[in-house]
């Protein structure tokens, strides 16, 4: 073989590999990629069933069950225009209360429950997910729009 020929080879291997390592990193990527939805949009059947994504919006007052074992816990979390039923079996965040901005991970089952992985509370008194402020103030727009029509 030509020193040609063997240079062609190095080259369309290495790019042969640089192909093969692209594919996987952008398919580890995508089966990690974790969406946002409000319970307007999970309500909508805008979210996918059996798949993870990730919920916000504010915790209802009064919606905070624990059972017997005192790690799980069933509560609701609103965007102000729909309600979607959570349950997480875990130790929730500190800051974790009702009527406060919450973000929770993990998949909606065939039932409508929403069984989240890991809760994600707010950090200060003036901070929510920016996504569930968006959310909420969404929910906010469309239900003035229905009453004032």
């Amino acid at each position: 073989m030509k020193p040609r020929h063997k240079r062609i080879a190095i080259i369309a291997a290495g790019l042969g590999v640089l192909a093969l390592a692209s594919v996987l990193v952008l398919n580890a990527f995508r089966s990690n990629l974790v969406f946002f939805f409000s319970p307007s949009q999970v309500m909508a059947n805008e979210a996918p069933r059996g798949k993870a994504f990730r919920i916000g919006g504010l915790v209802e007052t009064g919606s905070v069950k624990r059972a017997d074992d005192g790690l799980t816990v069933r509560f609701r979390v609103t965007d102000t225009a729909h309600t979607v039923v959570v349950v997480y079996t875990g130790i929730l965040p500190d800051l974790f209360k009702e009527g406060k901005g919450m973000v929770a991970q993990g998949r909606l089952g065939a039932d409508g429950v929403f069984t989240a992985t890991e809760v994600l509370a707010k950090h200060d008194e003036n901070y929510m997910p920016p996504d569930a402020a968006h959310a909420i103030e969404q929910a906010q727009k469309a239900q003035k729009s229905v009453i004032t029509q």
